[in-house]
């Protein structure tokens, strides 16, 4: 059983990660959690920071009342920080703030007035540090990560395929893109960290067709490897369909429909995974409680498509499915990024 300790090593990858990012001694890097966060990478955090002379502070918020009859699970919209303006104002303030919330800030409604203040975020997905570790970044992703946000930017359509059913086209033409190596240097942007990952968020009537999620494909949400077929139509964005045999498919009908919420059905955001590093099978090693699935997002050719918030679109919702699917073809413009599951070109 893996324990939940200080370890020498990952104090090391903290401080490699923090590196990355270009914390300098004598930086002002907060620190953010919330009483339900995972008190070891708190403390690795404090610990990695203050090794690099930064000068460092806690914010610790209290893991807000359960708002749904649903779990959320795996939103990364954490809504710990509440609105508050002093917290804000103090994140945003920082030099660097390490995101150790449990859903994390990428898409929480305060982020673009931390962001604002001239913050750079790195969010630290909910993981046992052993995983952490393994997903250590390093500097040779950036560049084709780069190179993929670019021909997401530059492209018109998506058009995604799959042996097992998916046909599925997205308009592109106006759907703000971008993506993550694990770390960043700039201020008033935010990672997270595993990292690699390219994606875009659709505008409004942008998404149609059909997604099939084949055996062994993974719902993140449940932490799931499906076992049979699910097969999802989507008209305008959202999902009007959900069939299948066996559990796979009742459970995530049931789960989408438990929010009481069309948003819940629409597309959140679509991309694919870029680190040759990331192991789709890793969620086979940890117990549920010690894994948030974000090696899985990023593992090298996945297509992954989600549901929930899109504030590109002016949807937002609690509801929310990240599912990350192998063997599909990604085409910009009729050229293929990802072929049967495989990188292509300058992302390979």
């Amino acid at each position: 059983m893996l324990q939940e300790r200080i370890e020498a090593k990952w104090i090391d990858a903290f401080a490699t990660t923090f590196g990355l990012c270009d914390v300098k001694p004598g930086e002002v890097c907060a620190i953010l959690s919330e009483t339900q966060s995972r008190k070891v990478n708190v403390e690795l955090a404090e610990l990695a920071l203050q090794r690099m002379g930064a000068q460092v502070f806690h914010v610790v918020l209290p893991s807000p009342r359960q708002s749904s009859a649903a779990p959320i699970r795996s939103t990364g919209a954490s809504d710990a920080i509440g609105g508050l303006g002093p917290v804000i104002d103090a994140l945003g303030a920082s030099g660097l703030v390490a995101d150790c919330t449990v859903e994390g800030l990428l898409h929480a409604k305060e982020l673009p007035a931390i962001l604002k203040g001239g913050a750079r975020v790195l969010m630290v997905s909910n993981e046992h540090p052993e995983l952490l570790e393994r997903r250590t970044p390093t500097p040779d992703l950036e560049a084709k990560v780069k190179t993929g946000i670019k021909m997401l930017r530059d492209a018109r359509q998506m058009r995604v395929t799959s042996a097992a059913g998916t046909d599925l086209t997205v308009d592109v033409a106006k759907a703000p893109a971008g993506g993550g190596w694990g770390y960043t240097r700039r201020a008033g942007t935010i990672t997270h960290w595993p990292g690699g990952l390219c994606l875009c968020f659709p505008a409004p009537g942008s998404v149609n067709g059909t997604v099939v999620m084949n055996t062994g494909d993974v719902n993140l949400t449940f932490k799931r490897y499906v076992d049979r077929p699910i097969r999802l139509t989507v008209e305008n964005d959202y999902i009007t369909d959900i069939s299948g045999d066996g559990v796979d498919a009742a459970l995530f009908e049931s789960y989408i429909a438990a929010w009481g919420d069309r948003e819940a059905y629409a597309v959140s955001h679509v991309g694919w995974g870029m680190n040759p590093a990331a192991r789709w099978d890793s969620l086979t090693a940890y117990d549920k409680s010690q894994v948030n699935g974000t090696e899985l997002r990023a593992f090298a050719g996945n297509f992954l498509y989600s549901t929930g918030a899109n504030e590109v679109a002016g949807r937002y919702t609690l509801g929310h499915f990240d599912l990350p699917m192998r063997g599909h073809t990604v085409r910009l413009d009729g050229t293929d990024v990802v072929r049967d599951g495989v990188l292509q070109g300058e992302l390979a």
